[in-house]
């Protein structure tokens, strides 16, 4: 056993399939299958049930997968002390939304920097909640930013309840803040149906009993201010778009009741090497507002 075999067993079981993981570790699926097959001779153990185009993880192979993760973990955190934390090349990736990245370089990674000068903090841009779910899974992040919830196999560090806002093209004549009963009839941009986001606000419409007209459905953040102004419409979103939308020339109110969101550092359930775990105590106490 071997600690190629450990990142074989590892990847396997988090993709589910033997074709996705052979892929993520660049090499060919069946030298993975033979290897996962040679592994499980030696050991004596099923660690994988074949179930159609994938693969389950089994009892055994659930606590030989646990065991391989912490093993992968101090083998880096080991490399990560001999290399020096602070030598040059040392990266920590964060994966963040659009909607947060703005509070994430501007409060968390300066604070970051004044204590790590020798780290180089890589922003994983990621379209939403659920990129930076699956840049963290993949560990092509070592941890994310994003509004909660997220599933289950991940571990969550709550730093702050951010505000929803009502976003409003020019002249609107609304009270500030908003009672959420004026969404009655008014014209909102939301997300397109079935998407994440859109369940949610279709969930908070249900609960406040707001049934507001549909003007636009669209996911190209980018482009919502432009279609608010444009067009006419109003659009709900984290207040960290406020000083955006400001400049744009557009009215920012909050509403009442107040609406918040959760927001989290999140990472994968395993041991964090220490650049890591530095960067979760400085975002538990402090703000990505």
């Amino acid at each position: 056993m071997n600690l190629q075999q450990l990142r074989y067993v590892v990847a396997t079981a988090e993709h589910r399939t033997m074709t996705e993981a052979a892929r993520s570790l660049y090499i060919a699926q069946p030298a993975l299958s033979r290897a996962i097959r040679d592994l499980e001779r030696e050991l004596g153990l099923t660690l994988f049930a074949r179930s159609g185009r994938g693969v389950v993880v089994t009892p055994q192979g659930r606590r030989v997968v646990k065991l391989a993760r912490e093993a992968l973990d101090a083998v880096r955190e080991i490399e990560m002390l001999a290399a020096g934390e602070q030598a040059p090349g040392a990266e920590l990736r964060i994966a963040a939304t659009p909607s947060l990245e703005p509070g994430l370089a501007g409060r968390l990674l300066p604070a970051y920097a004044a204590e790590h000068p020798g780290i180089r903090v890589q922003i994983v841009r990621c379209d939403g909640r659920d990129s930076v779910v699956t840049a963290v899974r993949e560990q092509r992040a070592d941890l994310g930013l994003t509004d909660l919830p997220v599933p289950t196999d991940l571990v969550t560090h709550p730093v702050e309840r951010q505000e929803f806002v009502l976003i409003s093209p020019p002249g609107a004549g609304l009270p500030e803040p908003v009672p959420l009963a004026r969404l009655n009839g008014m014209r909102l941009l939301l997300p397109t149906p079935g998407s994440p986001r859109r369940r949610e606000f279709d969930h908070i419409f249900t609960t406040y009993g707001v049934r507001p007209v549909v003007a636009v459905e669209s996911d190209d953040r980018a482009g919502w201010l432009g279609v608010v102004k444009d067009a006419g419409a109003h659009l709900l979103w984290y207040r960290a778009m406020a000083e955006q939308a400001a400049r744009a020339g557009l009215e920012v109110r909050a509403l009442s009741p107040a609406l918040k969101k959760v927001i989290a550092v999140v990472h994968a359930r395993r041991r964090l090497p220490p650049i890591a775990q530095d960067f979760v105590a400085i975002a538990e106490g402090g703000s990505a507002a």
